[in-house]
């Protein structure tokens, strides 16, 4: 497993491991986005990726870079999210076992989901730290080697390949965007931007009722959420370790933006460009949206991160 920072070889070794298994996704553009923005904007849409969002990149990059002895035992996580539902099918296609813990109260289009690339999944209660004990438990019983969600060079080398495309695909941009969660995509992504167009600037967006990253990157430390409460659900997770210092060093500025931005800039997307994108995807385009006037005529790129939504329960 990668120890050190991803540099370009690593993110480009990925790349070429993962290419037979993901989709190479589309750039979209809509020129009514771009005249109520006032930019040029490229949506890299990890809404049409495998299981529905870019978390497959990571997994399957940390599933491929196993040993032979390791992908016997199969791997383990605890996600109630995108994560689980990538190293499920991650595993399924590699042929090896793979040891899901969810919490009770999950969604059962997601637990389902995942039992469907034929995962284990193992209940616990809805606390972190029940999600950890029972993890360890797994991880113990099995011998399953433990793909954290975020925290993992390898997972963050494969979700900087999302970022890679869309450089290749538009050529020089001013700005890339991206949502922060624990910061795997944020911080793949602003590796691979300073590797390949350092002159682009990187700009997350942030739910306020999550804002652990903004506030962490002004404090210089991880200052870990208590309570996040957003419709974002994909972005309640705190920094972590790996994610904090590469974002510290590459991200220029996280701007927070409110539930009810969020849910506008989802509707519009849904509504101008007839794609389905999940709150959290909405986020980095919140962001533009609320300061525009910094965006003003700037080539932006922005990572849609998935398309995992209930459509029982859409916010509009």
């Amino acid at each position: 497993m990668t120890q050190n920072i991803p540099d370009l070889s690593k993110i480009e070794a990925a790349h070429k491991r993962i290419s037979s298994f993901i989709h190479k996704t589309p750039v979209f553009t809509s020129s009514i986005i771009n005249g109520i923005a006032g930019a040029e904007i490229f949506f890299k849409c990890e809404n049409f990726q495998r299981v529905g969002a870019f978390k497959f990149r990571g997994a399957c990059n940390a599933v491929l870079s196993l040993s032979e002895e390791e992908r016997k035992k199969g791997v383990a996580t605890h996600s109630s999210g995108n994560h689980a539902q990538g190293l499920a099918l991650a595993a399924k296609l590699n042929n090896i076992p793979a040891y899901i813990v969810m919490p009770k109260n999950a969604p059962a289009v997601k637990k389902n989901a995942v039992l469907g690339y034929g995962a284990e999944v193992i209940d616990c209660e809805a606390t972190l730290q029940s999600r950890e004990d029972t993890l360890e438990h797994v991880v113990k019983e099995k011998g399953a080697y433990f793909v954290h969600p975020f925290n993992d060079y390898d997972i963050i080398a494969g979700q900087a390949t999302a970022s890679k495309e869309l450089i290749e695909e538009t050529g020089k941009l001013d700005v890339i965007m991206a949502p922060v969660g624990g910061g795997g995509l944020l911080s793949g992504t602003a590796l691979t931007v300073n590797l390949l167009s350092p002159a682009t600037k990187v700009v997350a967006g942030e739910p306020a009722g999550a804002d652990d990253a903004y506030h962490s990157l002004k404090a210089g430390k991880i200052i870990p959420s208590t309570n996040p409460n957003t419709i974002a659900d994909g972005l309640l997770t705190s920094l972590g370790t790996k994610t904090f210092e590469i974002i510290s060093k590459y991200v220029d500025e996280i701007i927070m933006v409110s539930d009810e931005e969020i849910i506008n800039a989802m509707r519009l997307v849904w509504e101008r460009m007839k794609i389905v994108i999940e709150p959290s995807a909405a986020v980095p385009f919140a962001a533009l949206l609320k300061e525009k006037e910094k965006f003003q005529g700037q080539r932006v790129g922005i990572i849609i991160s998935g398309g995992n939504v209930d459509l029982g329960k859409l916010p509009f």
